[in-house]
């Protein structure tokens, strides 16, 4: 009796190496905007690598440019796999599914709630030196601190 792969079993390693889609329709949105941002991370610290070579190292305009350059596509390609690797992209599928579940509030609402947090701080802040303006000027005169 043979026995069969299935395709939520396979490792990581082995799923890096593929270029199927998983569960191609599901989840889509977070699925793109994770890899973009895992994309991002890898070519923003290829780009730091590239200045860190010409400036530290001083390597060769073609060398420095192949290692990040490399690094770059080597990032954007394991971005596009793990977004795709079963067990992450179920997982992401599910935050979407639950995302859509959420009621946003409106924005006047979020607006109205923002300057209600703002004008809170703001007591408690002004508030806060009150108090310890006060202790200090209590303190300063028993002589307990001395400025």
């Amino acid at each position: 009796m043979a026995t069969t792969k299935s395709k939520g079993n396979q490792t990581l390693l082995s799923e890096m190496f593929s270029a199927g889609l998983y569960k191609r329709n599901q989840g889509r949105r977070v699925r793109q905007w994770t890899g973009v941002a895992i994309s991002a991370i890898f070519v923003l610290g290829a780009w730091s690598l590239y200045r860190t070579l010409q400036g530290d190292f001083k390597l060769e305009d073609a060398v420095s440019t192949g290692v990040a350059f490399g690094l770059a596509a080597a990032g954007t390609w394991f971005a596009y796999r793990v977004v795709n690797y079963p067990r992450f992209a179920d997982f992401l599928i599910s935050v979407q599914a639950e995302m859509d579940k959420v009621s946003w509030v409106s924005w006047k609402e979020l607006v109205r709630s923002t300057i209600v947090v703002i004008v809170c701080m703001t007591f408690i802040g002004v508030l806060l030196y009150a108090y310890d303006a006060a202790w200090a000027a209590i303190f300063k005169f028993l002589n307990v601190l001395k400025i």
